[in-house]
């Protein structure tokens, strides 16, 4: 089984003067889950090579196993150190992909034409689409028959009351919680900063960093539940 990670290459917190990136517990904890369940994984981002870490992600109070675990994997450093161009990847090489969020997708991912018709060549070839926290602003322009990928389906993503809290709402482009009920999906949420993870058909979204284990596992779990399916068709 083989899933495609798709990082973003956008470090500037807007015009704050900060910088931002992909949020750590957001890579290091899929990573894991998808490893330790023997998926052969590919890393991707925007300009290739090493993607900007959210030094926010990884201040002392934000340490997860997780990422304690990447931080002695020296093979896991050099994955990440040298991710593959976007632009170069294929849906028929794999079987899913997974969006790690951060505040960086906002500005990068969101309006990237290579990315978007990724996302549209995964979900037409029947194919999960998994995005968490506010890697799902990834899915505002993708169209599936026509009309925007997540209208009338449940989803979730990073809340505008997380985006309060973290005192963000001014900065960035959109919020994620507005621009999916904007294109007709079914926004759902739990709590702040609670693990919160909808599966609708084949698009998996998470709504915050601690859904990032869960987000994972509803993927595994949804490519585990098409799998019979993919053998069926390709028996017929």
């Amino acid at each position: 089984m083989k899933i495609l990670m798709v990082l973003t290459s956008h470090d500037k917190l807007g015009d704050t003067g900060r910088k931002t990136g992909f949020w750590l517990e957001e890579f290091a904890a899929p990573f894991y889950v998808f490893r330790d369940a023997g998926i052969e994984l590919t890393l991707a981002s925007v300009k290739g090579g090493q993607p900007p870490v959210d030094p926010k992600s990884d201040l002392p109070e934000n340490q997860t196993h997780a990422m304690t675990r990447f931080k002695s994997d020296p093979a896991a450093q050099k994955d990440l150190a040298s991710t593959v161009l976007l632009k170069d990847m294929r849906s028929a090489d794999f079987d899913a992909v997974f969006y790690p969020g951060g505040h960086g997708p906002m500005w990068d991912l969101a309006d990237d034409a290579d990315s978007i018709a990724l996302i549209e060549s995964f979900y037409n070839s029947g194919k999960p689409v998994a995005a968490v926290c506010h890697a799902p602003a990834a899915l505002h322009r993708v169209m599936y028959k026509g009309e925007p990928i997540v209208k009338g389906k449940r989803v979730t993503g990073f809340t505008n009351t997380e985006e309060e809290e973290v005192q963000l709402t001014h900065v960035v482009p959109f919020l994620v919680e507005d621009e999916l009920k904007r294109l007709g999906g079914l926004f759902e949420k739990a709590p702040n900063w609670e693990s919160f993870v909808i599966t609708d058909g084949r698009l998996v979204t998470g709504q915050n960093p601690s859904s990032s284990t869960a987000g994972a596992q509803a993927l595994l779990k949804l490519l585990s539940d098409l799998q019979p399916a993919a053998r069926g068709s390709n028996a017929a």
